[in-house]
């Protein structure tokens, strides 16, 4: 790798990878600026008898005034001889990063041949300027900042309250009384159920049995403009699965957004098929980025040759056509 490439850092909304061909001994090296949240931050790389690793934040004024908060895992995958090796250092919580002698992690043992940087930030906060707790960066932004406005949150009251409430919502473990007239207005195919199944009633009922009480009620906040972090991301995957199957675009675009925040070895398989099956190719693309290009099959060898097994042919073919492109790439 030679040119701006051996400076370049790939990433996704959460991920980055450096990519370093052999590094000579008693070398230095910088990457060019990556993006992660907020700020842009930088790797650098020290070869002598040991690999010195740093991250931080470029410095910027962003960064003087309202330094990152970083939680994140990051480990270094080396390629000598055809020897795949991985050092993993331990997860780094909650640590804030201004300089570049706030994150520095010395490998003891000599790495020759091509190596990767891997990190993998597990949330990134911020403190408020005036004091208090930090806040995470990726809380949900304007899903969730709806609600503080005093119309939404009179509607939030009368679905919580029950006010004047004239349809009965039927979940697997519960009901929950809404109103037609919102649940109309926020989903063609409800409208259509309500003009051809109950015209002239004065009372309804709609019958979903594959949500739980719960991910129903956030369907429901939602719907009313009232949904928060804490009951959204939970039920993200049914919350899906109600946009699509009742036309509510909004919400199938929210949840998609969010699902591409926080892939990991532990969702990335389901979100993938998820992505299939309800047509997210931003979804999809970024679930192959992770698991080919940044080399996560590796971490989850058994788990991904299951999902092959129950996967349908045509996303069979797309992740082999992504693993041989990584292949000639590489």
């Amino acid at each position: 790798m030679t040119g701006a490439a051996a400076y370049r850092v790939d990433t996704t909304s959460r991920l980055a990878q450096w990519r370093i061909d052999d590094l000579a001994a008693a070398s230095y090296r910088k990457s060019d600026p990556f993006k992660i949240g907020l700020w842009n931050w930088h790797l650098s790389v020290e070869k002598s008898r040991t690999l010195i690793i740093r991250l931080y934040p470029e410095a910027s004024t962003l960064t003087k005034e309202n330094p990152p908060i970083a939680s994140f895992m990051i480990k270094v995958i080396s390629f000598a001889a055809g020897d795949r090796r991985c050092f993993v250092h331990p997860d780094v919580i909650d640590k804030q990063l201004k300089s570049s002698e706030d994150f520095v992690w010395t490998i003891e043992v000599p790495l020759t041949g091509k190596f990767i940087v891997d990190i993998e930030f597990l949330d990134i906060k911020t403190a408020p300027p005036d004091g208090g707790e930090p806040c995470s960066i990726w809380s949900g932004g304007l899903t969730c900042s709806q609600s503080n406005h005093m119309a939404i949150a009179l509607l939030g009251r009368m679905l919580s309250e029950g006010i004047q409430t004239d349809v009965t919502i039927n979940a697997s473990d519960g009901s929950i009384s809404a109103h037609r007239a919102i649940l109309a207005s926020r989903s063609p195919i409800i409208r259509s159920m309500f003009l051809h199944d109950h015209k002239g009633k004065e009372t309804a009922a709609i019958d979903v049995s594959d949500m739980s009480i719960e991910a129903c009620r956030a369907l429901l906040n939602y719907m009313y403009g009232n949904v928060k972090k804490e009951e959204f991301l939970p039920h993200r995957l049914s919350l899906l699965h109600a946009a699509d199957k009742y036309e509510i675009s909004d919400l199938k675009d929210a949840c998609h957004e969010s699902l591409l925040e926080d892939i990991d070895t532990t969702n990335v398989l389901e979100r993938l098929q998820n992505a299939s099956v309800y047509h997210l190719p931003k979804l999809k693309s970024s679930c192959l980025l992770y698991l080919v290009k940044f080399g996560k099959i590796y971490d989850i060898r058994d788990e991904f040759r299951a999902f092959l097994q129950c996967a349908d042919r045509e996303l069979i073919a797309e992740i082999f056509d992504q693993v041989l492109g990584a292949w000639k790439g590489f």
